[in-house]
């Protein structure tokens, strides 16, 4: 196994010694499990630990390398720690290290999935997503306003966010549609303004220094990182196959479109449109699982991402629990085989969501190390981050038309909803509290309230 050499010596003045594979794996199975905070926490966890504390790499090759995975459709955090692994422990050390960081997710959402569509009518677990719902909304609410504040640099992009929440609000314009008229607008308006296109968003190169690193910033690039030909061919090969295998047994069983088999296309489809994060995507995934194939109401949505917010990981693990939630009503296994059917559901989506992210590690890293030179946005994904404002901000209404009108706009308000929702509004933008300890809070503040009213 080949790794970056270093000569043991005392860690404040000379690289640290080389890192084993079994060190690594700790590592990466730890962070699994504490990898709350969504991925802008993630990425804070990941450059404490292995930038600051471990000088296992240097700033600038950090974020040499988060600047790739901004760029790449797929959750951020999951393929910076692939990258890096597979940067220190070959493809073996990329595929722990990324898989690591969302098994333990996927096995908590299984078992929390369970507890809730088996036990959720109870009085407790009632009382509890009561207070969580509106804290859901409010937590969408600041995702829009975090990413707008960032991406929405002027009038353009305002007006391109503008006119994708008109689309998929009033003319339910399917989000793959949005996307690829974004880009569409991005490139043209590119040539046309390039001012207006500026390009944003990435983290740029730091001179921050935490003494000197395993991977370093004049450290050489190793042999199984520089790019080749038959590499990328080896790599394509394979990914498809572990793609077109799955894929080709759940159609030969249960036919096309048998519920697994839509399962695994569906999420692959959107494996490939999460250009800005799990937030941007869920629209679609609303659109698929709820509006289209039915596998789950409009309430249990809001639950699993409520759920998916609670539990470390990528946010966009919540289609384990999408997955679960389908099968698992459906009784895909039979009566007697609901969680079965539900666990198998919840795997099989969470590879499909997720198998993209490796490969375009596994296949771009090496070019990427190659050049190392900074990557940058380009305009059409400027203009595609701008539609993914407009997006989320229809994914807020959404949450929050379910939420405080839970019988539909002609009957009546909940009040108590929507103090929480604004109690909660107020201690993330005002505030800054942590999404966790709000969804905790409104949780007790909805089954007090429950119990009191009862």
């Amino acid at each position: 196994m080949n790794t970056y050499e270093a000569i043991p010596v005392a860690p404040a003045s000379l690289p640290p010694p080389s890192v084993s594979f079994r060190e690594a794996f700790n590592f990466w199975l730890k962070l699994g499990f504490i990898s709350f905070g969504g991925p802008a926490g993630q990425i804070a966890i990941m450059h404490q630990e292995l930038v600051e504390n471990r000088r296992w790499i240097s700033e600038r090759r950090f974020l040499h390398a988060l600047n790739y995975c901004m760029v790449l459709p797929g959750p951020e955090a999951q393929q910076l720690a692939t990258y890096i692994g597979w940067l220190m422990h070959r493809t073996w050390g990329g595929i722990v290290a990324g898989a690591l960081f969302v098994l333990p997710s996927l096995l908590i959402l299984i078992g929390l999935s369970w507890l809730y569509i088996a036990f959720g009518n109870l009085p407790l677990v009632a009382g509890l997503f009561y207070g969580i719902k509106p804290a859901v909304t409010a937590i969408v609410l600041q995702a829009a306003h975090r990413i707008g504040s960032r991406a929405l640099k002027n009038s353009a992009l305002w007006a391109i966010a503008a006119a994708s929440f008109v689309a998929i609000f009033t003319l339910d314009v399917p989000f793959p549609a949005i996307v690829a008229v974004a880009a569409l607008i991005g490139y043209v308006g590119g040539r046309i303004a390039p001012d207006r296109f500026k390009i944003g968003g990435t983290h740029g190169n730091s001179e921050k220094s935490f003494g000197p690193a395993l991977i370093d910033d004049d450290t050489p690039t190793p042999e199984h990182a520089r790019f080749r030909w038959p590499g990328l061919i080896r790599i394509a090969v394979v990914g498809s196959l572990l793609w077109a295998v799955p894929m080709g047994m759940l159609a030969a069983l249960y036919g096309w479109h048998g519920a697994l088999t839509q399962m695994g296309w569906f999420f692959t489809k959107a494996a490939l449109l999460t250009f800005g994060g799990a937030y941007a995507v869920l629209p679609y995934v609303y659109q698929g699982a709820v509006e289209h194939y039915n596998w789950l109401t409009p309430t249990q949505m809001i639950d699993g991402l409520a759920l998916g917010e609670t539990t470390p990981g990528p946010l966009i693990m919540v289609v384990a629990f999408v997955g679960f939630v389908g099968a698992y009503a459906k009784a895909l296994f039979g009566p007697y085989s609901l969680f079965l059917a539900g666990a198998v559901a919840a795997t099989l989506v969470t590879w499909f969501t997720f198998l993209p992210s490796f490969l375009f590690i596994l296949a771009g890293g090496p070019l990427i190390e190659t050049t190392h030179n900074d990557l940058k946005f380009t305009a059409p994904l400027t203009a595609i981050t701008a539609a993914v404002v407009g997006v989320i901000l229809n994914l807020a209404v959404f949450f929050g038309y379910h939420v405080l009108w839970p019988q539909g706009l002609g009957a009546h308000f909940d009040w108590i909803s929507a103090l929480i929702a604004l109690v909660a509004a107020i201690a993330l933008f005002r505030y800054k509290r942590n999404v966790i300890h709000v969804i905790a809070g409104c949780a007790l503040a909805g089954l007090t309230l429950k119990l009191l009213l009862a």
